[in-house]
């Protein structure tokens, strides 16, 4: 694993429930006011277990994300850092797919619209 990996880079927001050699499953929980530092993922599905406000911030751009619980939202690869800026904890599910062909584009930030 690299640096860049979330469960290594904050471990203390993200813990792996499951993996094989295709897919991660990840958990994410944090606290109002919580910070991540940079770190990557590869194409996902995000689950969404509470209603929940983040910042996302990656060279410069930001992007404000407020999903309700229950979605399920494809997310692209990218890298960024993200910031708890609501009055409840975000808590996902993040399952990453780990032979996905994506690569990104500079500046993608948050779910797919």
């Amino acid at each position: 694993m690299d640096d860049m990996d979330p469960t290594i880079s904050n471990p203390e927001f993200y813990r792996t429930l499951w993996e094989n050699d295709d897919v991660r499953v990840l958990e994410y929980l944090d606290a109002p006011g919580d910070e991540t530092t940079a770190h990557r993922h590869p194409n996902s599905v995000m689950i969404t277990l509470t209603d929940f406000d983040r910042q996302l911030s990656i060279g410069g751009t930001t992007r404000d994300v407020t999903l309700a619980a229950g979605a399920a939202v494809w997310l692209p690869t990218q890298t960024h850092s993200g910031r708890n800026t609501g009055a409840t904890a975000t808590h996902t599910i993040l399952i990453e797919l780990k032979n996905s062909t994506g690569t990104g584009e500079p500046g993608v930030l948050g779910p797919a619209t």
